[in-house]
């Protein structure tokens, strides 16, 4: 059963706050919401939520809906400014727009499509899907930013997500092209990769830009 757009927005926060920053509850005041909310009635009838003052809970009832949620924004996201090149706050508009569509199966064909990514632009973690639990028995690679990598790890450049010409330039200049191959020596204080037989420095905002498919 789909919720409507503002209850799983509602979820969305909840599940930010409980489970990613240890909070037990959100505000009526952070959920933008007042006590006669329609989207917050509707998950109160569904017990997928409690209210208690102007605090709400997320019940067990509710958790499975809230991930789900999140999932669904975090890959739309990645849809957005990765591949459809949607940056800053467009990005973060076209995506709460997009991720209320990625129902019924279709948020795991978008997720096998950008090769179960496990973070979101901003770094924060994509809630796997039984999709993405299965690419890991069967070994199938996820894709990631180079800053994901730990130091010695390989894989191989799946694409660039910088629309700056001068960055692309400097990057294709280093032989930072989709389907070579790419080990990372060191993350701080620079991310230093290898590329061939050549050696290279980046700093943290080019390294978000590389998207590579672990080996």
């Amino acid at each position: 059963m789909n919720v409507s757009e503002k209850a799983e927005e509602i979820l969305e926060t909840l599940w930010i706050a409980t489970e990613e920053e240890g909070e037990n509850a959100a505000h009526f005041e952070r959920l933008r919401i007042g006590s006669d909310d329609e989207g917050l009635e509707e998950l109160k009838k569904l017990a997928y939520v409690e209210v208690k003052g102007e605090r709400v809970y997320l019940r067990p009832e509710g958790r499975e809906e809230a991930r789900m949620t999140v999932r669904r924004h975090r890959l739309a996201e990645r849809l957005m400014m990765d591949v459809l090149d949607f940056k800053g706050e467009a990005g973060n508009a076209k995506a709460c727009e997009f991720e209320h569509l990625l129902h019924h199966g279709v948020d795991t064909k978008l997720c096998t499509l950008l090769n179960h990514p496990t973070t979101c632009p901003h770094g924060k973690p994509i809630p796997p899907g039984s999709c993405c639990e299965q690419a890991r028995r069967e070994g199938t690679p996820g894709v990631v930013a180079l800053t994901e990598l730990k130091a010695g790890e390989r894989g191989e450049i799946a694409y660039l997500s910088t629309d700056n010409e001068k960055k692309m330039q400097k990057l294709m200049s280093m032989g930072v092209l989709p389907g070579n191959e790419i080990l990372l020596s060191r993350t701080f204080p620079s991310y230093v990769f290898k590329v061939g037989y050549s050696e290279f420095a980046v700093d943290d905002e080019l390294a978000r830009e590389i998207f590579v498919r672990r080996s």
